[in-house]
């Protein structure tokens, strides 16, 4: 399976821009029915979700299917749709939030957004909460606002924290929170290098045009792709400790690294 890169937010409001979304290209589609929509139009977002995601066979000629819920309640109408692959739940904190909501959805993979300081500082926790979970993820304009973050830098030690957390959990690396200016693409390529050289792999977008850069970025280089081979070549059958023609000295964690790497420069 295709290691997802790209996760494209949509207004569950608005079907027609979902239905375009579905054929955009990214790796995974959000439905949103919380930031993205207004309270009044919330209803009829999730009346929307769930008729797209209710046929009989889901929506098998699409990327996977997320959705972010606006609260709790929602979990009722969407729970065992056969179009949904994952629920992303927004402002989770502690353990008990992730038991709460796997008790009303037994069975469906579940994404927690940390938007807090108590919920960074909880990360760990949350991740290994229930066997549900498969991801955690900084919701950072929220955490901005919590933390009265003045400048992006501020941000790097809770995103080391969760890139951290999501690893000693056992789950993949956490995804870029969006880049909320949808013009600046030299802008969006540059936070994604620096996010890349957190730990993070991929990231979510509020535009199709942000889908292209972000793959781009989290994709590796030729020459890390070259780098790669010459590492598995050189370590095949070989499960201990050498060093390349050139002396670079290559262990077991170097070698799983390359093959991390050449695994995801193979793209469906």
């Amino acid at each position: 399976m295709t290691t997802p890169l790209t996760w494209l937010y949509v207004p569950g409001d608005r079907p027609e821009v979902v239905a375009k979304a579905l054929g955009s290209g990214a790796d995974v589609v959000i439905v949103d029915l919380e930031d993205a929509v207004a309270p009044h139009r919330r209803a009829y977002a999730l009346d929307a979700t769930v008729e797209l995601l209710a046929g009989p066979t889901g929506i098998p000629a699409a990327p996977p299917v997320h959705v972010r819920i606006g609260d709790e309640r929602d979990l009722t109408s969407l729970a065992g749709l056969p179009g949904l692959s994952a629920l992303r739940l927004p402002k989770i904190t502690h353990a008990s939030d992730i038991h709460r909501v796997a008790a009303r959805a037994p069975d469906v993979p579940l994404y927690a957004l940390l938007e807090s300081a108590s919920a960074v500082e909880h990360a760990y926790a949350v991740a290994t909460a229930h066997p549900a979970v498969r991801g955690i993820a900084l919701g950072e304009a929220d955490l901005s606002a919590d933390l009265g973050v003045r400048d992006d830098a501020g941000l790097d030690w809770s995103r080391g924290r969760v890139v951290v957390a999501a690893r000693a959990a056992g789950l993949a690396p956490p995804v870029q929170s969006v880049f909320p200016d949808v013009r600046d693409l030299d802008g969006l390529a540059a936070s994604c290098a620096h996010g890349r050289a957190l730990g993070f792999l991929g990231r979510t977008a509020i535009h199709p045009r942000q889908l292209p850069v972000i793959e781009r970025a989290y994709l590796p280089s030729p020459e890390e792709l070259v780098i790669a081979e010459e590492i598995l070549e050189a370590a095949a059958g070989d499960a201990g400790a050498l060093a390349l023609s050139d002396g670079r000295f290559v262990d077991a964690a170097i070698v799983a690294a390359a093959r991390r790497t050449v695994s995801l420069a193979v793209r469906d």
